[in-house]
């Protein structure tokens, strides 16, 4: 059943994307800044902290997910460390997603020799 959930909550969200995509002038890249700012504030108010206890990877895997974590870093950063959590609390808990994304992206561009769109 956690498959399940997972599936129908991940793929909710990449319907709502695509719908995005296909209906509005919005570049990728910005529809993107918005699932992770849409995924702090529902973590700010409390509603995404509902939808991972629910859905597992399905909520955590999309880019929703990454600014969840975010939220969370920086707000037990911001409870340990008082103004200053501000600053470190993002950095920390996304520390891992981020290195990975750096590590293969750079790994993909030494296998595949990207060029420049014309």
């Amino acid at each position: 059943m956690e498959y399940v959930k997972a599936f129908f909550v991940g793929g909710l969200i990449c319907v709502i994307v695509q719908i995005f995509m296909d209906h509005t002038k919005l570049q990728p890249g910005r529809i993107m800044v918005l699932l992770v700012i849409s995924g702090v504030l529902l973590g700010a108010l409390g509603i995404y902290e509902k939808i991972e206890a629910f859905a597992g990877c399905g909520a955590t895997v999309p880019l929703s997910g990454f600014g969840f974590s975010l939220w969370k870093g920086m707000k037990e950063a911001v409870d340990q460390h008082g103004f200053l959590g501000l600053f470190e609390g993002g950095f920390t808990a996304a520390a891992v997603g981020t290195s990975a994304a750096l590590i293969f992206s750079y790994l993909a561009s030494l296998i595949f020799q990207p060029k420049m769109k014309q």
